[in-house]
C-alpha cells in the first residue's frame, strides 16, 4: 500500500472514531499514533518514536513533548497533541515554542488528531515561527497535499529538502490568503493606492465605498477573463467529443430541446469559467464541462448528466446558481453579481469531491 492509500485509509476511519474520542489521550492513541505510523516510523520503538520526551527549559523542569521522532538518537520532529475538535487557531502553543528552542529538531507539529500544522524556524534560527509553513487536514485533503506530507516520511526525510520548499510554501500560502482577503474585500490602503492612479478628485466616503465595489468587481472580471482566454481553446476542441461520450440520465438530465433555440450567453460563459477556476486546483479543468439548455445552463463533471456540479439559472432577471448536496438535491441560491459564485467555492468543491471519491 503506497503512502497516499495509507492516508486515505486513515481518513476513512476518522468519522466513525470521532464520537468515541473524548480526551487528549484517546486522540493520541486513535489518531496521532496511526498518523505517525503512516509516515513510516515504528511507534513501538522508543529509539524512533519517543513519547513524553524530556524538554526542560531553564528553571521549568518536567516539561515533556507529547511525541518526538528520533534519528540517530536526536529529535527531528516534535508533536504537541490536543484533544480532537480543539480549534488550533486558538491554541496557545507556548509549550511547543519552548520545546523547539531547547531541542535540535527543526520541525514541530501541532495537531488535534485531524488537523496538522507544521512549523520550522525560517525567520530566526532555533526560534519557531509563529505561523505554520504547511497545514494538512486528514478530513479534507487533496492528492497533491500528500506530496508535501510525504517529504516527512522515514524513507525520504531530509531536513535540507524540506527547508528548501518550506519558505515557498509558507509565504505563497500567506500571500494567497492576503490576496483572497483583498479579492473579497479590498482594504483602505489598496483602495487608496488604486484610486490615486485613476481619480484626481477628492476622495469622499461615498466615492471610496463606490470604488471598493468597483475594485472588487474588476478583480473578479479580470480573473474570469484571463481564465476564459486560456480555457476557450481547450473547451472548443474537446466539447464535441465529450458530448458524444456522455451518458444521458433521465432523472437529472434536462429535457430534449431544439438546440437551435439555445444560446449560451456571455454571462453563462463567464459563470462557467469562474466555476472552472474554482475547481481547477482539484481536477483537470477539461473535466468541468458546460451543457446549455433553454431553462438553465448545466455545469457537469466529465460532461455526464449523472454528475451535475451546479446549474446556472441566468435566463431571468433574478439570477441564481443551483448547487447540489450529497443526495443530489438542488438548492437554488440567488446571486446579485457573477462574483458571488466565489462565495460558494467550498460547496462546489464538496460536490466535486463526491464524484472523485466514487471514481
Amino acid at each position: 500500500m503506497d503512502f497516499l492509500d495509507q492516508i486515505k485509509l486513515l481518513a476513512s476511519k476518522v468519522q466513525t472514531q470521532l464520537p468515541h474520542l473524548q480526551t487528549e489521550e484517546a486522540t493520541k492513541n486513535a489518531l496521532v499514533l496511526p498518523f505517525i505510523k503512516a509516515l513510516g516510523y515504528d511507534v513501538f520503538d522508543p529509539t524512533e518514536v519517543r513519547p513524553e520526551l524530556d524538554a526542560d527549559v531553564g528553571i521549568k523542569k518536567g516539561e515533556k513533548v507529547d511525541y518526538a521522532i528520533l534519528r540517530d538518537g536526536k529529535p527531528i520532529i516534535l508533536f504537541e497533541c490536543k484533544k480532537v475538535g480543539t480549534d488550533l487557531g486558538l491554541v496557545q502553543f507556548s509549550q511547543l515554542f519552548r520545546y523547539f528552542t531547547v531541542t535540535e529538531a527543526r520541525f514541530a507539529i501541532l495537531t488535534n488528531g485531524t488537523q496538522y500544522r507544521f512549523f520550522t524556524d525560517l525567520e530566526e534560527r532555533n526560534k519557531m515561527d509563529e505561523r505554520p509553513f504547511l497545514e494538512f487536514d486528514i478530513q479534507d485533503f487533496k492528492d497533491q497535499d500528500t506530496e508535501e506530507l510525504k517529504k516527512f516520511t522515514k524513507p525520504v526525510f531530509d531536513v535540507s529538502t524540506i527547508l528548501n520548499t518550506a519558505m515557498d510554501l509558507k509565504y505563497t500560502r500567506e500571500f494567497k490568503r492576503l490576496l483572497t482577503d483583498e479579492f473579497n474585500a479590498p482594504c483602505d490602503e489598496l483602495i487608496s493606492l488604486l484610486s490615486r492612479r485613476v481619480y484626481n478628485g477628492r476622495m469622499t466616503q461615498p466615492i471610496r465605498e463606490q470604488f471598493s465595489t468597483l475594485i472588487r468587481r474588476a478583480f473578479h472580471q479580470m480573473i474570469s477573463e484571463r481564465i476564459g482566454k486560456s480555457l476557450q481553446i481547450a473547451l472548443e476542441g474537446n466539447q464535441a467529443q465529450e458530448r458524444e461520450l456522455a451518458t444521458p440520465d433521465p432523472v437529472i438530465a434536462a429535457p430534449t430541446e431544439d438546440e437551435s433555440k439555445i444560446i449560451t450567453t456571455a454571462e453563462e460563459w463567464e459563470g462557467f469559467f469562474i466555476i472552472r477556476a474554482i475547481l481547477c486546483q482539484d481536477v483537470d479543468p477539461k473535466k468541468v464541462t458546460i451543457r446549455d439548455g433553454q431553462t438553465y445552463c448545466a455545469v457537469l463533471f466529465e460532461d455526464n448528466n449523472r454528475k451535475p456540479l451546479c446549474r446556472l439559472w441566468f435566463n431571468t432577471a433574478k439570477k441564481a446558481i443551483g448547487i447540489f448536496n450529497e443526495e443530489r438535491k438542488e438548492e437554488k441560491i440567488p446571486i446579485q453579481d457573477l462574483s458571488d459564485i466565489y462565495k460558494h467555492s467550498d460547496r462546489l468543491r464538496k460536490t466535486l469531491d463526491i464524484y472523485l471519491a466514487k471514481a
